[in-house]
Parts: C-alpha cells; sequence; structure tokens
C-alpha cells in the first residue's frame, strides 16, 4: 500500500529530527573567543562553551584545539540538559604562573554535579613551582589548588589526559560514582609538597588503568569512603606510594572496603602499597584489599601499614588508633628495598590488624635478605615469602 504524501514527509521529517539529536553539538573554544597564545584570558570562552553543552539536549562535544589556553579558575556546574559531553583537548591548559591567583580558591578546574562527562586528551599545566618555592622557604604561603576534580558526579570518564605541576593536588575524585580513569600521566617533582596523583574519597566503582605518576607525595592515595576501587597496571615514581589513608582522622568516618591494586611498579619511592591511620580514637576501618602482583624498585617501605600516624606529635600522642584493618592480601610482591625493614606492620594496640595474608614475597636489601617487623598484626603466610614472616 502507497503511503499518503503527507505520512511520508512526517516519517523523514522524524528520521531527520532523530538523526539531528543523536549527532553531537560541537563547540570550539576559539570560536567563541578563546586564544591559545599562552596569556590572553581565555576562562570566559570556556566557560561559555560549558554553557552551551551543558544546555544542549543533544550529546555534546567541547573541543579544545592546540595551543596554550589561560585559564583562571573554571566551574563545571550541572545538572545538564544531556548526559553526553566530552570534554576534547589537543592544547594545553595553563595556570595563572602567580600561585595568589588560585592559591586560596581550592580548585583551578572542578566539575561538580555533572553526570556522563568525558575528558579526551590533552594538557592540563598546573604552573605549581611558584608555590612550592614558597612553601619551601617556610614563608606564609596558600595551601594551593588542585588542578582537576570531580564533585557529586556520576559516569565519568578520563582518558590519555596529562597533568604537570600541580599546586596541590593534581586530580580528585570526590563523592562520585563510576569513574574511568586510563593512560593518565601525572608529572611533578619528586620534592613538590601535597601534590598527590590521583586522591579518590568519599566514592564508588572508580577504576584507574595503564597510568604513569611521578610527584611529590601519594601517586595515588585513597581517603575515607571510597569503596569499590580498582587500580591496575600503574607506574609509580617519584612520590610516596599508593596509600590508602591517612584513615581515622575523625571520629565519625566512612570506611575503605574493596580495593585492588594489581600490577603496579614502584621505582625509588618512599612507601609502596602503604595503609595508614591517625593513632586516635574513630570508628574508621579498611577491609578487603588486595595488593597483587607489584615490583619494587629501591622502594624505602615496600610494604608497610602505620597506625601510628601522628604528624606534629599533635592532638593524638598515646592514644590508639580506632580503625580497624581486617583482610589485607599481598601477593606476588618482588623487588628491592631502600631500608632493612621491608616488611613493617606497625597496627594499633586498641584494635590489631586481623587476617592479613603474605603469598609469595619476596624483597632483598643491598642484595641480603630483609627484615619484617610486626606490632598487633595477626594473620598468615603461604608460598615462599621473604622476608620470612613474623605474623
Amino acid at each position: 500500500m502507497a503511503y499518503p504524501k503527507s505520512s511520508l514527509v512526517l516519517a523523514l521529517l522524524s528520521m531527520f529530527i532523530s538523526l539531528v539529536i543523536a549527532s553531537p553539538m560541537t563547540y570550539n573554544v576559539v570560536s567563541l573567543g578563546a586564544k591559545g597564545d599562552g596569556k590572553t584570558d581565555s576562562t570566559q570562552a570556556f566557560f561559555s562553551a560549558w554553557t552551551k553543552a551543558c544546555a544542549s539536549v543533544s550529546p555534546a562535544i567541547i573541543y579544545v584545539p592546540a595551543g596554550r589556553f589561560y585559564l583562571g579558575q573554571v566551574v563545571f556546574s550541572g545538572p545538564c540538559k544531556n548526559n553526553a559531553i566530552t570534554v576534547r583537548i589537543d592544547g594545553t591548559l595553563v595556570a595563572p604562573a602567580d600561585y595568589r591567583v588560585l592559591g586560596n580558591t581550592g580548585n583551578w578546574l572542578l566539575f561538580k554535579h555533572v553526570d556522563g562527562v568525558t575528558i579526551s586528551g590533552g594538557i592540563l599545566d598546573g604552573q605549581g613551582t611558584g608555590l612550592w618555592a614558597c612553601k619551601a622557604s617556610g614563608n606564609s604561603c596558600p595551601s594551593g589548588a588542585t588542578t582537576l576534580e570531580f564533585s557529586n558526579s556520576n559516569n565519568i570518564a578520563v582518558h590519555a589526559l596529562t597533568s604537570l605541576n600541580s599546586q596541590m593536588f593534581h586530580i580528585v575524585i570526590n563523592a562520585c560514582h563510576n569513574v574511568k580513569m586510563q593512560g593518565v600521566r601525572v608529572t611533578a617533582a619528586g620534592n613538590s609538597p601535597n601534590t598527590d596523583g590521583i586522591h579518590v574519597q568519599l566514592s564508588s566503582s572508580v577504576t584507574i588503568l595503564n597510568s604513569k605518576i611521578g610527584t611529590g607525595d601519594d601517586c595515588i592515595s585513597i581517603g575515607p569512603g571510597t569503596t569499590n576501587l580498582w587500580i591496575e597496571n600503574v607506574a609509580c615514581g617519584p612520590g610516596h606510594g599508593i596509600s590508602i589513608g591517612s584513615l581515622g582522622k575523625d571520629q565519625q568516618e566512612a570506611g575503605v572496603q574493596n580495593v585492588t591494586v594489581k600490577t603496579a611498579t614502584f621505582t625509588g619511592t618512599q612507601n609502596g602499597v602503604r595503609i595508614k591511620s591517625w593513632g586516635r580514637p574513630s570508628n574508621g576501618f579498611a577491609k578487603n584489599i588486595l595488593f597483587q602482583h607489584a615490583v619494587m624498585t629501591n622502594v624505602q617501605n615496600p610494604i608497610v601499614i602505620d597506625q601510628n600516624y601522628c604528624p606534629g606529635n599533635k592532638g593524638c600522642p598515646g592514644q590508639a588508633s580506632g580503625v580497624k584493618i581486617s583482610d589485607v592480601t599481598y601477593q606476588d610482591i618482588h623487588g628491592t628495598s631502600a631500608t632493612e625493614v621491608a616488611v613493617k606492620f606497625d597496627c594499633s594496640s586498641g584494635n590489631p590488624c586481623s587476617r592479613i595474608r603474605l603469598e609469595d614475597v619476596k624483597l632483598t636489601y643491598k642484595n641480603q635478605v630483609a627484615q619484617a617487623s610486626c606490632s598487633h598484626a595477626a594473620g598468615t603466610s603461604t608460598g615462599f615469602v621473604q622476608p620470612t614472616s613474623c605474623l
């Protein structure tokens, strides 16, 4: 039966509309006034691109071409009309060199209350060296800005992104669900203060894959309220290792559980795989943790649990950590320690560590057998374990 003409027109029109809705809108920051000369302030152009992308009912792309784009603080706020915004970066975003501009803002680039945002490619240059020098001089300085933070957001993807020389933390995942980061590069000097590579807290179902992190603090730090975190194929160094904690800073605190760190290398770092908690009362916990297939090269503390963390000996001396640490497995951990004690479990006298498992661990110190030290720790060892287990 032949279509009546009007029905055919309607059918074609609806096909056209659905195609238009499905194809993403692209907003080029240069078309909106940004200049890639490294000095013209492009903050407004980026904000304008975000406003348009967020208001679009169809998927949207914010495109940053090659060039150096100077940006002040930008807050990318949702919720948006669509849940598929891609920020495609072929250039470099540059923070102000004067650390006082961002020093007390907390963040340089902040995404909050967004759903379905992807960041693909690009370099974020935090220009943090001035602030680091200020802190090293002992003068009074601002605390510094985190380069990139996602807060209260879901379904986030970050791939092939490089973060350089952040003032403070490089990347923060706070109160998010379903985040996938891969091919991330983080670079800062080994003596740069508080420049954690990736910090995760109060978040669930976060995956960090195939990334290379060298910085002055933890390569990855895992804060309270982190659940179902998967870290795989990460190279760390310089830095302070991959750390769960510090936990137990607060009396009332969400716990950490279901964390896997798999296939990681640590080169010249202060720690390898670490769990640390403040030495004072708290209802926090860390449980169901797996550290698997790690290679240590000249690492000061390859395997460490420290439940007597008390910076500056303020607010905690003489107290026991309330954080309960249980079901932690170290499996196939090999390499060299830069100190004699390669395995150190310094657990809480009030809440001893329980069900710690060592399986196939071989760590040496100067080509000799290293040592293990245990305090208030219970568990088992199977397979070849060297240094000899003190559990």
